[in-house]
């Protein structure tokens, strides 16, 4: 019996038409045979935002089941890995090349995907239902992100969530923004009794939406160049505070990543007044890299989860 498992996996830039920009994912389109643990140290020794396992679906109308992994956590949602993995499995004929909509498998439940085609496919996402929490002392964000508390807009940071925790920080201005920053003992006062990680979204509106960073050290990603999953929520934090328009069929975009050398646009498109439809977030892909990872034997434990 050969003592080497060997797992093919494809490297793309999400959120991007450049290459070497948007926010790098690789994605395995066999997964089976691996188990979570294993999967979790393959994503460490990436060491992307993201790396994403695609197993068939357990349920009957989606079209495959996806496992997504920082290198420090598995996440039950994510943006571009939803993207990026959508792009793979079109490429890999998982599913038809001619599909317009199809249905992913995520940790949060059914996540759907439409496809609108062009000069390259922009691939969407309906944003899972945003839940809100509580609000939080801007004197109290601006000290730990470095700021002063005249860079925070007259509004407080609030914790909403689409299936990826997160704190949304309103800024006045592309410089506040660019200054910002937090690391994990920031990350752990502003959590305070709370268990459950989560990500920090600082952003200022713009003419075009929004200019963004955002942080999640507690996850093993100082810096993300691009978060879907945070993005839905962005969109419904600006809608409430009239920041951007809510009106049904409203499109603007958020550009991230800019800071780190990674520029990323991501295209949202409210659908009914104020959302009340959905919040669709969409993308393009770029494809850099195809590779194959051989490990031992006992790497490759069938997958029971």
């Amino acid at each position: 019996m050969s003592s080497i498992a060997s797992f093919r996996y494809r490297v793309v830039d999400v959120f991007t038409s450049c290459s070497l920009e948007g926010n790098a994912l690789a994605v395995f389109p066999d997964a089976s045979g691996m188990d979570g643990a294993i999967m979790q140290k393959i994503a460490r020794e990436l060491n992307l935002a993201e790396t994403v396992f695609v197993y068939p679906a357990g349920r009957q109308n989606c079209a495959a089941r996806l496992r997504i992994f920082t290198p420090g956590k598995e996440l039950m949602f994510a943006g571009h890995p939803t993207v990026g993995t959508s792009w793979v499995l079109i490429e890999e004929g998982l599913v038809p090349r001619d599909s317009e909509h199809f249905i992913l498998e995520e940790g949060v439940g059914p996540v759907p995907v439409w496809i609108e085609r062009g000069e390259g496919p922009k691939i969407w996402f309906r944003t899972p239902p945003i839940s809100e929490g509580k609000r939080y002392e801007p004197s109290i964000c601006a000290q730990l992100l470095g700021l002063d508390p005249t860079d925070l807009l007259d509004v407080a940071p609030q914790f909403l969530s689409a299936g990826n925790p997160t704190v949304l920080v309103g800024l006045r201005s592309k410089d506040a923004v660019d200054r910002a920053w937090i690391n994990s003992q920031g990350m752990k006062t502003l959590r305070g009794e709370d268990r459950e990680p989560f990500c920090v979204f600082v952003f200022t509106p713009t003419d075009e939406g929004a200019y963004s960073r955002m942080f999640a050290p507690e996850y093993g990603v100082p810096e993300d160049p691009a978060t879907g999953s945070s993005t839905g929520p962005l969109a419904a934090f600006m809608m409430r505070h009239r920041l951007v328009s809510g009106t049904a069929g409203t499109r603007f975009i958020s550009e991230q990543g800019t800071k780190m050398g990674r520029r990323s646009i991501l295209h949202v498109k409210i659908l009914g007044d104020q959302g009340s439809e959905g919040i669709n977030v969409g993308g393009y892909v770029t494809p850099i890299a195809e590779g194959v990872m051989t490990l031992g034997s006992r790497f490759a434990k069938r997958e029971t989860a």
